[in-house]
């Protein structure tokens, strides 16, 4: 089975944290955290610093470590590393999302969240 890694910003902003809606491919429609592959040589945060600008033309800051997620999908395994983030500069501009919204963290279980990204919701939660 192929394995993908790939990085995963929760922006956050007082008691909201920025959720984005996938555009395309087998699991359009549904929610996730921003970000995306990483590419040889990167670091977690040089990738999702290089990601966030890409996706939705924003420079971040890259604060805590929240944990390295496992998933086994029906035909690649995902190796997610999740770090909350914090916008130094831009407006979340979405280039290749087909919506998002900021939702409260007590809100979040709500959403119809990609299941590898549903496996950090309750840690999210429970940060002050």
């Amino acid at each position: 089975m192929k394995n993908i890694e790939v990085v995963a910003a929760v922006i956050t902003s007082g008691n909201k944290v920025f959720c984005t809606q996938r555009g395309y491919g087998d699991f359009k429609d549904m929610w996730e955290f921003p970000g995306g592959k990483m590419e040889a040589g990167e670091t977690p945060e040089q990738a999702l610093v290089r990601e966030i600008k890409e996706e939705l033309d924003t420079e971040i800051s890259v604060g805590d470590f929240i944990e390295t997620v496992e998933h086994n999908y029906p035909t690649f395994h995902l190796t997610m590393h999740c770090y909350f983030c914090q916008v130094v500069k831009g407006n979340l501009v979405l280039l290749e999302h087909e919506a998002a919204k900021w939702v409260e963290k007590e809100n979040l279980d709500a959403i119809d969240w990609l299941p590898a990204d549903r496996g950090i919701i309750e840690k999210i939660k429970n940060i002050k």
